[in-house]
């Protein structure tokens, strides 16, 4: 398997909960979930695609989340895109693209001089056509009111939210279970929306618009206005749905030549 960059910086935390384990430091990953799921869905591709062993020494793969800043020459991309604090302090590389998160990572990464498909998708869009609801464990429309904010917004958002942080598979379970969710986690929309639940994007204190405005465009709309606070996208509607996007584009795009076939 090629390296799967994603972004899951170590931070010191406790081993565990009980007596003894609580007062032992260890390093943990971060575990943002929408920063895990590249690499969960490259393997599951890889899977069902019965794709062999990595062709020699294979060239790194960038898949999901804002982490354009990682890339290096001649690694290859596939659905990721630019997070808005480096577009202007970044020097990005030249690097095999066979498709990007939006149209606004393609402008960037063209003015660097690289040649970028008009293929746009978050991957996170592909996860319905990848796994069954029965083997995520999803139950359509029982988990009501789902609030998820982007990891850096959690401490203004009530107790009740779900932190964005841990287990991907429980995260996508319970938003594709939600009757609606009202989020500043970029993939806690994605991830919605694909399983065509209402959305509504909150602003977030500390991340800028320009990946949010990537995804929407990236899905052939325009980027919702977003709701200024939890509270008021309580009161706000689910931006469009996605409509004329089309998945098979982008699920084609795949870098299958980076393995041997089987």
């Amino acid at each position: 398997m090629p390296e799967i960059v994603h972004w899951n910086p170590k931070r010191w935390g406790r081993l565990g909960r009980g007596p003894v384990s609580r007062w032992i430091p260890a390093r943990k990953g971060f575990d943002n979930f929408g920063d895990l799921l590249g690499p969960m869905i490259v393997r599951r591709i890889h899977e069902r695609r019965a794709l062999g062993r990595a062709r020699g020494r294979t060239p790194r793969l960038l898949a999901v989340g804002s982490i354009m800043r990682l890339a290096a020459t001649g690694d290859v991309v596939w659905g990721a895109g630019i997070n808005g604090k480096t577009v202007d302090i970044a020097q990005f590389p030249v690097v095999d693209v066979r498709a990007v998160r939006g149209p606004r990572t393609a402008a960037v990464l063209r003015s660097f001089g690289n040649e970028v498909p008009d293929v746009f998708g978050d991957p996170a869009l592909l996860i319905p056509h990848l796994w069954t609801d029965a083997e995520l464990g999803i139950r359509r429309r029982t988990s009501g009111t789902v609030l998820m904010p982007n990891y850096n917004d959690l401490r203004t958002w009530p107790s009740g939210a779900i932190d964005p942080r841990g287990d991907p598979i429980e995260r996508v379970r319970l938003l594709a279970s939600a009757e609606r969710v009202v989020a500043s986690s970029l993939h806690a929309i994605a991830i919605a929306e694909a399983y065509g639940v209402p959305a509504v994007l909150v602003a977030s204190a500390k991340e800028k618009p320009f990946k949010y405005i990537d995804y929407y465009e990236g899905t052939g709309r325009e980027a919702p206005r977003a709701a200024e606070s939890w509270e008021e996208g309580l009161d706000t509607p689910g931006a469009p749905p996605i409509s004329g996007w089309n998945h098979s584009t982008l699920l084609d795009a795949f870098p299958d030549d980076l393995w041997h076939s089987r």
